[in-house]
């Protein structure tokens, strides 16, 4: 037990001075409008006033303020339901005061909209995932603050130098650093923009992922801060982008020694995330009390609604959870109370912090807890992992993804079958007569073969007794690894263990799974050997019943099961009280393939005194209906996985779609029935380590997850719909004429064209010589100023149709929006050849106000001759435009690139 200050909770909370709280006191209440069709608000404390971002500055933060940001997810299916999430940034040079409004503001929202969001403190550059997850392709942390007279975007502003330090793996992040070669790093990646002219340069220690995911971020910001008129160049080599390398060493002078080494990662990896422990937080006298109640694995019943909790996740992340009926006066002192547990345990101040009420927990929150029920919270909403009690409809599963997710099922189990045995680490094919029949101390292959979307697609699944030897089991994936071969690399792996059979696995076999103890009981002849065996029987359908041999006595019995008892000259069936007619079903099935003999039907209470002679004699056994199965509410949740000195580190991706899937990475869905394992095509190298990484988040995970959960394997293009079906919606095709990084910076133009300008555009520049040891003098930078200035007229938003120069200007375009849009989701497996390559938007060459039927779901070779593919939309005329679209071009050009992306996708634009 630890105890706090005196009084109240307020005396902890930084020692904030009375001046800051009388500010607190006189802040309006009145709070801005908040916009019910959009997902993402975004205000900056200006003033100690609310002041709404531009939609195009999205991702922008001045590092002297605060921000509050909400979040209200509008298009998400029911399988993906998550919380409505509120948060407020920390700038690193922010004020008390700022911090003292955004904290205010955000417990008047707070109450404005019903306690109903998870509230988030974050700072900079310490920010969470679920903050990070919002502004795709990265966030740009920007040096000092609006009261300086900048502003946030400015899309017609050349006149501009800076240095942009880019950094992170799923989540990017930009940094305005020095403009030198000092700030330089072999490790990351710098982004020289001048304007007009914007340089990446990539370390040479910068992986293709970190390169394809830098060029994005770079695009995003020629197209929202330069109306896409700016040129893109990428130094992969300084020694052959010479072009490229005489504009920065004209900016930054010589290059004086070698780069430094990039600092090393410092995220989180999932064994430092797994020690989890709960804090009773309440007030005694004057004083504040904490008492550690628990640690991991927590359980769902250990937070009461009349009080309030600290849940600590190995100073990684703090949650304050708020029980319903907990005072208002606890409730606004949530995150004083997180502030103050951060500051007596010496975290660093940047810890995260998360309150969550009593209710309206977030998916991260609930799977630290071993189990949890939406019923037990009072509060049901529709979501993943709540029970299907009525018979599946398998017929849908083909047309209905999201329900094959849900059900774990490809198909109805109707498609072609063959199995192996793993002997002497060899493969044994067995007999179709023998399927299903296996042994605890045995391995096999089962293979699957079902049409989906027209073509033939398959299952491999894995199955590991538990009695198994580690050299069989090493046999068993070596075998699979050559039965994937030979199908190219096209076997969805499923690693499988007894008594955790999926559905469709139960569903293949006909509900007909025996697992023997040893033998199969079957003599050379195929009949049955003189023992005594007794196997339980579980399930009411072909999608959910196994039998499973047990010891062969009476306090193996079960009330609310079906037994066997197999001697050597009857076989008993003997039913418990609590069976239902469907179970009895299932086990008339099951006896034909355990035993020939000659059947007897033995009700529970009215058992012949032979059979208790069989069993050893009577013994007490579970008499009691089984209760039904406790089926968690948990949310389904996307990772892209890395490693760190042996341990797997995750980030998440919140809000997750196809999108997210890029061709280098290895991501994990944890739908929490089941560990999905995506290998893009530049990843599949990793499949070994995946699965262990799959095995290492079960075995680290707060929950205290079974070790048993089945993990699947699945590689790019060959998703089966148990995956496909938890996402918003999936393209079939999305990757077929994907380009990977190389392509799109080296064949997306001309770049002999392109070379030639930007070389023509640094003589222009007329930079003088800079000394040695230093950067460009300052006539060379105020040439280059006026330069930038000069051209300012001649640029503008989006693209731009029937100009004079638009034929010269299509020569050095890059490939439409969509082969950017590759450069976040595909790359090649070797490192990019040296090449310096310029990019600008694409520009029309022909005239806009074509009608829209000629447009309008179209594909590229029926278009109109000079319509550019990926701009469609851009030929329409105003009133069309804005009759489709219900917003102007200016508006719609102005959205995150993402955003443009989906609702071409929906008018049929894209």
């Amino acid at each position: 037990m630890r105890k706090w200050g005196e009084a109240s909770p307020r005396n902890f909370a930084g020692h904030r001075d009375k001046r800051i709280q009388e500010n607190r006191m006189d802040i309006n209440k009145g709070l801005p409008a908040i916009q019910s069709h959009k997902d993402l608000h975004v205000w900056i404390i200006e003033n100690l006033k609310m002041v709404p971002v531009p939609e195009r500055a999205y991702g922008n933060f001045f590092e002297e303020h605060c921000y509050i940001v909400l979040h209200v997810p509008q298009s998400l299916k029911a399988t993906q339901r998550v919380s409505n999430d509120l948060h407020y940034w920390v700038g690193k040079q922010a004020g008390a005061d700022a911090q003292g409004a955004a904290e205010t503001f955000v417990q008047h929202l707070q109450e404005a909209l019903h306690d109903a969001p998870v509230q988030h403190r974050e700072a900079q550059e310490h920010e969470s995932d679920c903050f990070r997850s919002y502004f795709r392709p990265g966030i740009i942390y920007r040096k000092g603050g609006l009261a300086c007279g900048l502003k946030h975007v400015e899309t017609d502003m050349y006149n501009i130098q800076r240095l942009l330090h880019i950094q992170g793996r799923k989540h990017v992040s930009a940094t305005e650093v020095e403009l030198s070669w000092n700030s330089f790093n072999e490790g990351d990646i710098f982004l020289l923009d001048l304007g007009k002219v914007m340089i990446q340069w990539n370390g040479p220690k910068t992986s293709i992922a970190e390169k394809a995911r830098g060029l994005a971020l770079t695009c995003s910001l020629q197209d929202r801060e330069r109306g896409g008129r700016a040129q893109i160049g990428v130094v992969d080599d300084e020694v052959e982008a010479t072009d490229l390398m005489q504009i920065m060493e004209a900016v930054l002078g010589c290059r004086v020694g070698n780069l430094h080494t990039a600092m090393p990662d410092k995220s989180i990896n999932q064994l430092q995330k797994a020690n989890v422990r709960l804090y009773h937080v309440y007030e005694k006298g004057k004083d504040l009390v904490v008492q550690e109640l628990a640690t991991s694995p927590l359980t769902q019943d250990l937070l009461q609604e009349e009080d309030c909790y600290i849940l600590d996740q190995g100073g990684f992340k703090i949650y304050v959870w708020q029980g319903r009926t907990s005072s208002l006066q606890e409730k606004k002192a949530a995150f004083t109370r997180a502030l103050g547990f951060i500051q007596a345990k010496g975290y660093p101040a940047h810890t995260n912090v998360e309150v969550v009420n009593d209710g309206a927990e977030s998916a991260a929150f609930k799977q630290l807890f071993r189990t949890w029920s939406n019923e037990q919270r009072r509060n049901n909403p529709r979501g993943m992992g709540k029970g299907i009690q009525v018979k599946p409809d398998v017929g849908k599963l083909r047309s209905q993804p999201e329900l094959a997710a849900q059900l774990r099922m490809v198909d109805d189990g109707s498609g072609k079958v063959e199995m192996w045995c793993i002997q002497d680490s060899c493969r044994q094919p067995m007999d179709p007569k023998h399927h299903g029949q296996l042994c605890a101390d045995s391995c096999y292959l089962v293979l699957y073969a079902y049409q989906n979307m027209g073509r033939v697609q398959y299952m491999l699944y894995l199955w590991q007794g538990p009695q198994a030897s580690a050299h069989e089991i090493k046999a068993l994936n070596c075998n699979a690894e050559e039965l994937d071969l030979m199908y190219h690399g096209a076997l969805v792996q499923e690693h499988v263990t007894m008594g955790s059979e999926p559905p469709h696995f139960l569903a293949i076999l006909k509900g007909q799974l025996v697992v023997f103890q040893g033998d199969t009981g079957h003599n050379e002849k195929g009949q049955p050997a003189s023992t005594t065996r007794l196997f339980q029987v579980q399930g009411t359908d072909s999608y959910n019943t196994r039998t499973m041999e047990v010891p062969a006595r009476a306090s193996a019995l079960n009330s609310s099961d079906i037994f066997l008892l197999v001697t050597p000259d009857i076989c008993y069936l003997w039913f418990g009280k609590g069976c239902s007619g469907d179970q009895r079903e299932m086990a008339r099935m099951v006896v034909t393939v355990i035993s020939r003999k000659n059947e007897e039907t033995v009700l529970e209470g009215q058992e012949p005194p032979h059979f208790w002679e069989a069993l050893g004699g009577r013994a007490p056994y579970p008499s009691n209906k089984r209760l039904p199965e406790d089926v968690s509410s948990f949310q389904p949740r996307l990772f892209e996985c890395s490693s760190q000195t042996g341990h797997v580190v995750l980030m998440e991706v919140m809000f997750f779609s196809q999108e997210d899937l890029d061709k280098y990475d290895i991501m994990l869905l944890d739908t929490w029935q089941e560990i999905f394992l995506w290998l893009g095509q530049a990843a599949s190298e990793w499949k070994k380590e995946a699965v262990a990484w799959g095995r290492e988040y079960l075995k680290t995970h707060p929950a205290g997850r079974s070790p048993a959960t089945p993990i699947v394997l699945v590689k790019q293009g060959h998703e089966p719909p148990t995956f496909t079906g938890w996402f918003l919606s999936w393209d079939p095709y999305k990757w077929t004429n994907n380009q990977s990084y190389e392509e799109v910076v080296e064949g997306s133009l001309g770049a002999t064209s392109a070379v030639s300008e930007i070389t023509a555009e640094v003589k222009n520049f007329q930079l003088s010589r800079w000394p040695s040891h230093g950067r460009a003098s300052p006539l060379a930078l105020q040439a280059l100023k006026g330069s930038q200035d000069s051209s300012k007229s001649e640029l503008e938003l989006g693209p731009k149709a029937g100009s004079s120069n638009s034929s010269s200007t299509s020569t050095r375009t890059t490939a439409s929006t969509s082969t950017r849009t590759s450069a976040s989701s595909s790359t090649s497996t070797t490192t990019s050849s040296s090449t310096s390559t310029y990019h600008s938007s694409p520009r029309s060459m022909v005239s806009g106000n074509l009608p829209r039927e000629q447009l309008m779901h179209q594909a590229a070779e029926d278009l109109p001759d000079g319509v550019d593919p990926a701009h469609k939309e851009f030929y329409l005329s105003d009133s069309d435009f804005q009759d489709i679209f219900g917003k102007s071009k200016e508006e719609f050009y102005s959205m995150a690139k993402w955003k443009q992306q989906q609702e071409k996708k929906q008018l049929g634009f894209f």
